[in-house]
């Protein structure tokens, strides 16, 4: 009995890491598509999950095979993935975009595990644990912090970060939130089915990049105008979105969506440090709390801990 619980705990802390390398990838994805200011956000958000993604399947290709049958029983699901994956990174990158790095960030990563919990409970009706509510309630208010005081003053090519700028920013990063949980929990409910990890993520993403194949088409042509700009574009699809996506479904398999949704509330943390360090948006002494609060979110969620299922 001890030796089951010491596996599970073993495997939950590798879920933990896994969770962690992929949320200080993406962290650097909004500072990577500041150098390449041609190219608008929907297709850096195109190419980003939409290359990725079809990587994403073509890795996932054996496993893809083996559970082709349960794939098919779960389509609708696999189909609502899909959806949610797509829709994602448009309006992550354009939220980016429009209030800058650092708010659209933390706008859309942490709205993620208030979206998360309330689907598991309205679905799934799972409880979270008090330790859960105490470590989310701690990210949370880091994050409120980040989104008002950590925010860029600065300018990018074409968007001055305006009041109303700010404000269709921060609704666009609520829609980034919602789809992150979505395609979250539709990636865990398929391996809860019986489907493995690889085949859950390579179907949810290989289905989502080729929704987004259209707009890439239609907007991606400034990818192609100078070497920077593919170079951008391609460190996006393969570093960030395909492997750190590869490590967010290992740890899916392992940990549950609350938990890893909540644990990503440190890439806004990376975000706005590079933000500030190497694009130049400044961070008050309350953002810079707000992270120190995300931080220890990250500390008690890492803790071990009893979930309920009601």
């Amino acid at each position: 009995m001890s030796n089951v619980s010491v596996i599970k705990t073993d495997s939950a802390g590798l879920g933990i890491v896994c969770v962690l390398i992929a949320s200080f990838l993406w962290g650097t994805t909004g500072t990577a598509a500041t150098f390449a200011p041609e190219v608008g956000p929907m297709a850096i958000g195109a190419v980003a999950m939409g290359v990725g993604g079809l990587l994403q399947a073509l890795l996932a290709l054996r496993a893809l095979k083996r559970d082709y049958s349960k794939l098919q029983q779960q389509w609708l699901l696999v189909l609502f993935g899909a959806v949610s994956v797509a829709v994602y990174p448009l309006a992550f990158y354009s939220s980016m975009y429009l209030a800058g790095v650092t708010v659209g960030t933390v706008v859309t990563i942490g709205s993620a595990p208030l979206f998360s919990a309330l689907i598991e409970w309205v679905i799934d009706r799972k409880t979270l644990s008090k330790q859960w509510i105490f470590g989310a309630a701690l990210g949370l208010s880091g994050i409120v912090l980040l989104c008002f005081f950590g925010g860029g003053d600065h300018q990018t090519a074409s968007v001055a970060f305006s009041a109303g700028a700010t404000a269709a920013g921060v609704l666009l990063g609520l829609v980034g939130g919602l789809t992150y949980a979505l395609y979250a929990w539709a990636a865990h409910r398929l391996m809860c089915k019986g489907i493995s990890s690889k085949a859950a993520m390579g179907s949810i993403f290989g289905a989502g990049g080729l929704l987004l194949m259209p707009i890439l088409l239609l907007t991606g042509g400034a990818l192609l105008a100078s070497w920077n700009n593919a170079l951008v574009g391609a460190y996006m699809a393969v570093i960030p979105m395909f492997t750190g996506y590869v490590l967010f479904g290992y740890a899916l398999a392992r940990i549950s969506v609350s938990t890893a949704t909540t644990i990503t509330l440190t890439e806004p943390v990376i975000a706005a440090l590079l933000a500030v360090v190497i694009v130049g948006e400044n961070l008050s002494p309350l953002g810079w709390l707000g992270a120190l609060l995300v931080i220890s979110c990250l500390v008690i969620l890492s803790a071990p801990k009893k979930e309920q299922v009601r």
